[in-house]
């Protein structure tokens, strides 16, 4: 049987950092107003480059780690809600870019539960025995959908990519218990890229072409059905709370992880967290947070560790995966 492994991780960002204070220069907030409610100091914008650019980098530091070419590859998925193209995808980009000739390549768009998803997906395309080696990627430029006027949204999105190398190398499943899911009846809570539709059959505009968000709703939604999802993600894995070494959530706001930790009976210290330097990134959060967790020595990438990935936004979409790193 062949298993899963992520053998390497890699994070990029833009070089500017946009502090609270900054913000407060263009739009009427200031840091501890951004601060007390979400737990974000800085965020990394993009200058120019675009979601390809970020994930490209991020694609050719996972194979200079691993001292693999590109060739080698046989796939890239990249997780995204702000591509640079609806077509070629952004993953077909990056396949371009790194010149990734023998890999197919494709966009999962799943919101902040982007890269949980697109994880879950790469690792059965190891198990099933026909893919050997493939990268996992979240990405988002986050600041190109953005109503930089809009303070409720504005301050809390940043600009980042991160990912991982999956290789047919595991001794063990990768993933210990999984739980997907989705509620489109809840969807228009948190939107954006609203198409409109201009024909010469037919004409519908939206006013919403930024990104929006009702707040509360998606508060509440966090702190209500993604506890749950966790728990039963556990209940798969014949694991109590307690047993997971670290949780990897989506990093959107601290009061959030405060509430999760409360509510599954763990210290907070486990809730891993690194939101304060570069806000909410989507696709991006949980990926950057592992790729940091493993350069501070966190993680080993041994399998000595059991962590819960948990991700949850647009869509609506949530979903755990519990593993071991």
């Amino acid at each position: 049987m062949t298993f899963a492994k992520i053998t390497q991780v890699a994070h990029y960002v833009p070089e500017k950092v946009v502090s609270n204070d900054d913000l407060s220069k263009i739009m009427d907030t200031n840091d501890e107003w951004i601060y007390s409610r979400t737990g974000i100091k800085n965020r990394h914008i993009s200058t120019g480059e675009n979601t390809s650019d970020l994930a490209a980098e991020v694609a050719q530091e996972l194979l200079a780690k691993a001292q693999l070419s590109p060739e080698s590859l046989d796939f890239i998925i990249v997780a995204t809600i702000t591509p640079d193209s609806l077509m070629p995808s952004t993953a077909a980009r990056v396949q371009a870019a790194i010149g990734a000739t023998n890999a197919f390549a494709y966009d999962l768009t799943a919101a902040c539960s982007g890269f949980v998803f697109a994880l879950s997906t790469a690792e059965k395309l190891i198990t099933s025995g026909n893919y050997q080696k493939g990268l996992v990627i979240g990405a988002e430029v986050f600041s190109k959908v953005m109503d930089w006027s809009d303070r409720s949204t504005a301050v809390l999105f940043g600009d980042g990519a991160a990912g991982v190398l999956l290789e047919n190398t595991g001794e063990k499943p990768l993933i210990v218990a999984e739980k997907l899911q989705t509620d489109g009846s809840r969807g228009e809570s948190l939107l954006s890229g609203l198409t409109n539709i201009e024909t010469p059959f037919a004409s519908k505009t939206y006013e919403k072409q930024h990104l929006s968000m009702e707040g509360r709703a998606i508060f509440d939604f966090a702190v209500r059905d993604v506890p749950k999802n966790i728990q039963a993600t556990l209940e798969k894995a014949e694991l109590s709370a307690n047993e997971i070494d670290f949780y990897l959530l989506h990093q959107a706001n601290s009061r959030i992880l405060d509430k999760m930790a409360k509510k599954l009976g763990v210290e907070r210290t486990k809730f891993l967290q690194n939101m304060q330097e570069y806000g909410n990134t989507s696709a991006a959060s949980i990926p950057i947070l592992l790729s940091e967790s493993v350069k501070n020595g966190i993680f080993n990438l041994d399998g000595a560790k059991r962590v819960a990935l948990t991700g949850f936004g647009g869509g609506l979409t949530w979903g755990t995966l519990v593993i071991d790193l």
